[in-house]
């Protein structure tokens, strides 16, 4: 089949390539079409002068309308505008979960180049602009030219904690509805193609002279598909399923699986068996997207009611006007309109069918009095000027049933032969929906070069986007977010329980195999390897198996969390978790981020099955990467809970470990009689225990503990105590260290401290 690279003018700054960050966004379609008016605005608006912070642009249309990949294709247009980079950052999950922004901005922070150690631990919240991990991206953007793109954002919450006080980088977030929170935006809102465009990418997808022989039946079919990029690609890779059907059938055919789609169930491959049943009705996404076409610009409050009413249309017929409502007139000045879009951002409920009011059950936020006088301005470098405190997350925006994307996706789907059909439906249960050939064999348990192939095909009918290939080559895909509900519902119906959750842990015990098999390359001496994985499957030098390990951290982290989440799988899940401690600090960029996850992952289990000696061990790994990173309270409140599921396990080790911890915090917080109490209770157990390498450190913690309470007679005793046990042990260095501590103290006190 012929395809066309590109037919989108790229316009003025072709990218260079040099440029850092290009080959972290998504590969998207290699044909793109139309859009010319969307791409001008974007470039208009990211010139838009902006005080004291970052501009931010945004770019909302429905699923299915190809916002993600027009904002990749912005992004390469002007990259050459931001040399310092491109960063890429997906802020909801496939199906539909939020990502919180400061697990976003660690994100951010290693894409920038920060080491592990610069990358902040998890705060208690996640969200708010003054998560330390927020701050310290705000704080690296700082005099640099970065483009930043958020995609698929729910709310701005997400996005005003990422936005620096930076005029030169540029924000691009990506939404399926409006974001209300942050002032003087002016959203681009993507609608259907133009009827030309419509024709041509289907020409091109379908191949041939059919759309060119039936231009009717071309037009008919686009305005079936709401002339939106996703449906006419599935719709296209049909036809290319069906070279016996005429053109003319399609937009039938559409229409008719629709009208199945709409509360019915769906039948599998090969049949015509109805669609999967409703989960959400067409009212609710129908109200988000009216709610966010509100904030184009038209005649006043006539004009955005128009554009509430068009997009509120069950079908979404109203896109084969073809081109998107761009705003007009100066950007930042005030115009016809702007009440309208005020109006909307003032309200809590996006995505709930209001219109940007507020949702049902909600009391409307009150405003001020008529004769209050107004509150004083406050200047633009003052965030409080262009965010609004805590806004709400909002709920994600589904594909109701009645959309033409669930009718294309539904008569394509019909036409997967089994296996593929059934690989599919499996990827749903891969981390992050992302896969390649090493996890897709697992899922569907089949060899791997019959997973790539299956994978490829999937791809090439629409039915996966390609993503960013591993640090080997291996091509990688993943599940498009509007596809997922309707798959989990499919696997849900037609794969028996016991199928899944065997898939799983195939997948699990697969990871563990490949971090077992990295581990044993990045550091033989570490004893023998697992078995050798099949050729396909292989990571064969250790250059290989460190990026595969930082590559694919994303998604071992999340095959983790999601077994660990069910609660089913704990042996597995545990298992990988063991094999990723050990693995990731040999890659010598391992993250203390990730490292914390894990260490949480291990005590939930812990605590689930009853295990207070590893909740314990847990624990105090956990206050450990919090005194590392300076947070002291955080840290001693791990070691007290440390100590008390030691106490429980009977574990003395534990318990002395978790005192000394705890003292350790109380003396950088400068409480020296906690510090002195508490290495005394460590003290007492070592010594029992018979361990007199930590007597003589402990000993020597205490003196200084004494110092520091001017208790000089006891801390020059306890120093001598120290001195005693390293004799004994025949430390020299130890005892190096200790006399000169006890040497710096007889000097200050001779003279006259």
């Amino acid at each position: 089949m012929a395809r066309k690279t590109a037919t989108m003018d790229p316009g003025p700054g072709a990218p260079v390539a040099g440029v850092p960050g290009l080959d972290r966004l998504p590969v998207g379609p290699s044909l793109l079409v139309g859009r010319r008016a969307e791409l001008a605005a974007l470039r208009a608006a990211a010139v838009r002068p902006s005080d004291g912070r970052s501009p931010v642009l945004v770019l909302a249309g429905r699923p299915g309308s190809g916002r993600t990949t027009l904002a990749v294709r912005f992004a390469v247009t002007v990259a050459a505008d931001y040399p310092d980079g491109i960063l890429f950052a997906r802020l909801s999950s496939p199906d539909g979960g939020r990502v919180p922004p400061a697990r976003a901005a660690r994100r951010l922070l290693e894409q920038l180049g920060a080491d592990g150690a610069g990358v902040p631990l998890p705060g208690a919240v996640e969200d708010g602009r003054d998560e330390p991990a927020c701050v310290a991206l705000r704080e690296a953007l700082a005099g640099r030219k970065v483009l930043v793109l958020l995609d698929d954002v729910r709310d701005a919450g997400q996005v005003w904690p990422l936005v620096a006080d930076e005029p030169g980088c540029l924000v691009l977030a990506t939404t399926a509805g409006p974001l209300t929170g942050i002032e003087d935006i002016d959203p681009v809102i993507l609608g259907g193609l133009d009827r030309q465009a419509a024709a041509e990418l289907l020409g091109d997808l379908v191949g041939g002279t059919r759309i060119s022989c039936d231009p009717v039946g071309g037009a008919d079919l686009a305005e079936a598909c709401a002339s939106r990029p996703a449906a006419l690609r599935l719709m296209a890779g049909w036809l290319r399923s069906n070279p016996e059907l005429a053109v003319t059938d399609a937009a039938r055919e559409l229409a008719e699986a629709v009208r199945e789609a709409d509360g019915k169930p769906t039948g599998g491959p090969g049949r015509k068996g109805p669609a999967a049943g409703s989960a959400a009705g067409p009212s609710t996404t129908a109200g988000a997207a009216g709610a966010a076409a509100v904030v184009v610009d038209g005649a006043g409050a006539a004009g955005a009611a128009g554009a509430a009413g068009a997009a509120g249309k069950g079908t979404a017929g109203a896109g084969t006007a073809g081109e998107a409502s761009v705003r007009k007139g100066p950007l930042g000045k005030g115009r016809p309109g702007r009440a309208a879009a005020a109006g909307v951002r003032a309200g809590r409920g996006a995505g709930t069918g209001t219109g940007g009011g507020p949702a049902a059950g909600e009391q409307a936020p009150a405003g001020p009095a008529r004769n209050e006088a107004p509150a004083p301005a406050r200047p633009a470098t003052d965030p409080a000027a262009w965010v609004k405190p805590a806004p709400e997350p909002a709920e994600p925006v589904p594909v109701p049933d009645n959309d033409p994307l669930i009718g294309a996706f539904t008569l394509l789907y019909r036409t997967l032969p089994a296996h593929q059909a059934r690989m599919l439906r499996a990827l749903t249960l891969a981390p992050a929906q992302s896969a390649d050939l090493r996890t897709a064999s697992a899922l569907v348990g089949c060899p791997a070069p019959e997973a790539a192939a299956t994978l490829a095909a999937l791809a090439e009918r629409e039915l996966l986007a390609e993503e960013p290939p591993a640090a080997d080559g291996t091509p990688r895909y993943r599940v498009p977010g509007r596809l997922h509900a309707r798959l989990v519902r499919l696997r849900e119906a037609e794969d028996r329980p016991a199928e899944v959750e065997l898939a799983r842990a195939r997948l699990l015990e697969r990871l563990v195999r490949l971090t077992d098999s990295a581990r044993a390359l990045l550091d033989p001496a570490d004893g023998p390897g697992p078995e050798p994985l099949p050729g396909p499957l292989r990571l064969r030098s250790a250059a290989e198996a460190r990026a595969w390990l930082l590559g694919e951290r994303d998604v071992l982290l999340g095959a983790v969390a999601d077994a660990i989440g069910q609660g089913d799988l704990d042996g597995s899940a545990g298992r990988l978790v063991t094999a990723l401690l050990r693995a990731l600090p040999l890659t010598g960029a391992a993250a203390p981020a990730d490292l914390y996850q894990l260490h949480e992952l291990v005590l939930t289990v812990a605590e689930r099955h009853g295990k207070p000696r590893r909740a314990s061990a847990a624990l105090l790994n956990l206050g450990d990467l919090q005194a590392g990173a300076g947070r002291w309270e955080q840290a001693a409140a791990h070691y007290r809970a440390a100590l008390e599921h030691a106490r429980s396990a009977d574990d003395e080790a534990l318990c002395a470990r978790a005192l000394e911890g705890a003292a350790g915090c109380h003396r950088a917080l400068g409480d020296a009689v906690r510090a002195a109490d508490w290495y005394g209770r460590a003290l007492g157990l070592r010594q029992s225990m018979g361990d007199q390498a930590a007597e003589a450190r402990l000993l020597a913690r205490v003196a200084e503990a004494h110092t520091a309470q001017r208790r000089f007679d006891e801390a020059e005793r306890e120093y001598r105590a120290s001195l005693g046990v390293l004799r004994r042990l025949g430390d020299e260095r130890g005892r190096q260290a200790v006399g000169a501590a006890l040497a710096e103290l007889r000097e200050r006190l001779d003279a006259g401290w």
